[in-house]
C-alpha cells in the first residue's frame, strides 16, 4: 500500500505531507507550508527508478503575488531542466528585507551530471533518497558515503551542485554533513526521516 508521511517543522511554522509508493522505485508527491523566508507553499512530484536513481522531480512554489516552476529530468548522462515563473518573487523578498533569491533553474546544468539524487531545501523526505540509494540503514556502524546531489532551494527554485555525507551510526540513526552543517536524523528501518534536529519530526494521527 502506498504510504502517507506528516512532518511538522521545528525550524519555522510549517509542515509537510508526502504520499509516496516505494513497492517498486519509489514515487511521491507532496506539499510543504512554510512561512520563512516568507510564507508559501510548495508542491512536488517525484520519480526515481528500481536502482535508486532519481529520474524525475518537479517543484512548484507560490505565494502572494508570485509563483515559480522547475522541472529536472535525467537526459543521458546530465539533467534537462526547464523553469517558470509568474510575479515577481524577488521583489517580495526585499519588500520583508530578505535579499533576492535570483532565477529559477541553473544556467550550467553540466554541473549537476554527477548528482544521482536530489535533494529539496526543507524537506526531511529527501534525505531518504540517498540513505535507501546506498543502503545506509543496513550499513555497518561509523561506513560513511559521499554523494552529489542536485539541490533545489525553496522558494526560489535555484538549483545547485552539492557534496553531502551519510554516515551511519548503528541501527535507526544516521549523520548528515554538508559543508560545516552537520545533524544526527532518526530514521526508521525503511529509512524515512522521524526526527532532524532543528529542521522537523514527523507526527502520525492521535
Amino acid at each position: 500500500m502506498p504510504k502517507s508521511l506528516f512532518w511538522t517543522r521545528t525550524d519555522t511554522a510549517g509542515s509537510e505531507h508526502a504520499v509516496l509508493d516505494d513497492r517498486q522505485g519509489f514515487a511521491a508527491q507532496g506539499v510543504a507550508l512554510a512561512v520563512d523566508p516568507i510564507p508559501y507553499t510548495c508542491r512536488y512530484r517525484l520519480a526515481v527508478g528500481a536502482d535508486g536513481v532519481t529520474s524525475r522531480l518537479e517543484v512548484e512554489t507560490e505565494g502572494a503575488g508570485w509563483s515559480r516552476s522547475v522541472r529536472l529530468e535525467r537526459a543521458g548522462d546530465g539533467w534537462r531542466v526547464r523553469t517558470g515563473e509568474e510575479g515577481d518573487l524577488d521583489a517580495a523578498l526585499r519588500a520583508v528585507g530578505h535579499p533576492p533569491a535570483g532565477l529559477p533553474g541553473t544556467d550550467e546544468p553540466e554541473r549537476l551530471a554527477e548528482a544521482l539524487d536530489v535533494d529539496l531545501g526543507g524537506s526531511p523526505l529527501f534525505n531518504t533518497l540517498p540513505v535507501r540509494r546506498i543502503g545506509l540503514t543496513r550499513a555497518p556502524a561509523d561506513q560513511a558515503r559521499q554523494v552529489a546531489v542536485a539541490w533545489v532551494l525553496v522558494p526560489g527554485l535555484a538549483v545547485v551542485p552539492a557534496e553531502q555525507v551519510y554516515t551511519s551510526l548503528g541501527p535507526g540513526r544516521i549523520r548528515f554533513a554538508s559543508g560545516n552543517f552537520t545533524a544526527d536524523l532518526d530514521v526508521d528501518p525503511d529509512g524515512f526521516v522521524v526526527r532532524y534536529p532543528g529542521l522537523a519530526e514527523r507526527v502520525g494521527p492521535r
